[in-house]
């Protein structure tokens, strides 16, 4: 089929703050230097039609808050899945950091009241979260590695079943050097999972390692140690539009 024929493409991203925070501040989604833009840019130029990504995300988020999103936004599940023609999943950078707390318990500060007490029960949580993790070696995670490959493909498969065969690409969890979580102990754990979630699902992998560990080293990245510069934005969006270009659209 012709690039004059084909209609205009989406690929459907969910992610956390990675995709909309650069090495400042968050930016608006529309930013053409976030990765999901890179990607879609890259290949609107390969194939020669206009590709648009549409971002479903939020601060935090882990691969259950996509569950969540995709099952109860008509938005999402109503608009974005019947046009898609991709699905990025972004989710998973999240689940695999250490935790001081259940995620129930400390999704659950912004409900505490009054305000005054919420404010001090953030500062105590925020001021003894590295402590905590240290002394306990990073042992909990934000969510289980069991969990987050459960709700991975509980996404895949409900997008499957209205949108049979449409390709999903997964990326590996992002290397970091932030203070706030001071153990590494779930990073080589989390991405030999993601590659075998991805294997087991057909689903294309893009590796962060590689691309995002030399910015760490050099300094380039956010001060709060997680979140990338643009040159790795450019380069994961990029990496992406290459690994989509492997698996049709449908």
């Amino acid at each position: 089929m012709s690039g004059a024929t084909r209609r205009h493409r989406h690929v459907l991203v969910f992610a956390d703050s990675l995709s909309f925070h650069g090495p400042d501040a968050p930016h608006p989604p529309s930013d053409p230097r976030l990765y999901p833009n890179v990607m879609a840019a890259t290949m609107s130029s390969s194939l020669g039609v206009d590709v648009s990504a549409d971002l479903v995300a939020r601060l935090g988020w882990t691969a259950r808050d996509a569950w969540w999103a995709l099952t109860k936004d008509p938005r999402v599940w109503g608009e974005l899945v019947p046009r898609a023609d991709a699905i990025v999943l972004g989710v998973g950078q999240m689940d695999h950091l250490p935790a001081a707390l259940p995620t129930y318990l400390r999704d659950g500060i912004p409900y505490v009241r009054p305000g005054s007490l919420r404010r001090r029960v953030r500062t105590a949580y925020t001021t003894a979260t590295p402590w905590v993790i240290r002394a306990t070696g990073g042992r909990l995670r934000q969510l289980p590695q069991a969990a987050t490959d459960h709700y991975l493909a509980r996404i895949v498969e409900g997008i499957h079943h209205y949108r049979p065969g449409i390709p999903v690409v997964l990326l590996g969890p992002s290397p970091h050097s932030a203070s706030a979580y001071p153990s590494h102990r779930q990073h080589a754990p989390a991405v030999l999972a993601a590659r075998r979630w991805a294997t087991e699902h057909d689903a294309g992998f893009v590796d962060l390692d590689p691309i995002v560990v030399p910015s760490l080293s050099a300094g380039t990245g956010n001060p709060d140690g997680i979140h990338w510069s643009w040159d790795v934005h450019a380069t994961i969006g990029d990496a992406l539009a290459t690994e989509l270009s492997l698996l049709p659209l449908t």
